[in-house]
This record gives structure tokens, sequence and C-alpha cells, in this order.
């Protein structure tokens, strides 16, 4: 069960999980999440680790030790100058034609999990933060920056490519053969 909380802490990334989103999860009464936590914590807490279990705001986060953020901030300005990773571009093209959108938002699109990426594009100032959403527990909004219409060249948004839509074949009874016939 330790392990499964450790991987919830992961997906979830910096919006955390609070008592009740672990007992609900894990299906287990508020007592046992408690003691759950508190076993992870201390799994974490060893020298060895690199990651430590948080408490910040009612939720509970993975977080990276502070010993350890000479190495983290090496890494990130190495990163900047980068080119950006396909995940990368999706999530930004996501933010620029749906934005303000939250990452759950951007999860659901995409099918896949968008924490690290977000944080990753934030970090370049490609994207910020912009308010908080009515949905239920108030998630983050992202928008693009001035720098992402810079580092596209880009006026403003009304610059952006317009989408063409797909339309559905009506049969695709026999997709196979009609695509790959010899």
């Amino acid at each position: 069960m330790q392990a499964a909380l450790e991987g919830l802490l992961f997906v979830i990334g910096d919006e955390g999980l609070s008592i009740n989103d672990i007992a609900d999860v894990l299906e287990i009464n508020e007592a046992q999440a408690k003691e759950l936590i508190n076993q992870l914590k201390n799994e974490l807490s060893h020298e060895k680790r690199g990651i430590k279990l948080e408490y910040f705001g009612e939720k509970y986060k993975l977080t990276t030790k502070a010993e350890h953020a000479k190495y983290f901030e090496k890494l990130v300005e190495s990163e900047q100058n980068h080119k950006l990773s396909d995940s990368a571009l999706e999530v930004l093209s996501i933010i620029a034609y749906s934005g303000p959108i939250t990452r759950v938002n951007i999860d659901k699109i995409r099918g896949v999990s968008s924490a690290y990426t977000v944080r990753k594009l934030v970090l370049k100032n490609l994207i910020e933060e912009c308010g908080k959403s009515d949905d239920p527990g108030r998630p983050t909004l992202y928008k693009i920056t001035n720098q992402f219409l810079n580092y596209f060249g880009l006026g403003s948004t009304k610059e952006l490519p317009e989408i063409k839509k797909i339309e559905k074949s009506e049969d695709n009874s026999n997709l196979f053969e009609t695509k790959y016939h010899e």
C-alpha cells in the first residue's frame, strides 16, 4: 500500500493529495491513511533518497530535498537551452489553443499525466499560472506567456495556425486493406 501511495503522489504532482483523497483512492480509513503517510515519510527521510514527503496547504506532496538544490538548478539551467520535446510541444499547443486551462483538462486531452511537462514549461517561462478554476478543488489555470510568443515568433495568439478539422471516414470496416493493400 505504501508503494501505491508513493505512486499516487508522483502522478498527482504539484497538486498533492489530501488525507481524504488518499483514504478514498486507496479505500482505507483516515487513520490507516495517516499511518501510510508516516511510513512513507520515514522511508523517504533516509539520506539515500532524493525526495521527501511534505505537507502544504492541507495536501501531501513529494518534493526534492534542499541539500540537492544545486544539482536541480544545474539541470534546469542546462535544459533551458535544449529543444522542446514532443510532449512539451503538445502541452504548449493545448494551452495556446484552449487556455486558460487546468492541468487536469490538459491530461484529459492528452490521455497521460502532464504534471512534469507543465512544471518544465513554467520553469522555461513559456506558460504561467493565471488564476484558479471554479471547478471543485479550484485547480490552477495555465496560459501561454509573452516568452512563448517570442519563442515561436508570434505577435499574438491570433497568428497561431488555424486548426483543420479531421473528418471521420464513414467506412472504417477494413482499414488495414484500404491503407496497406499490396
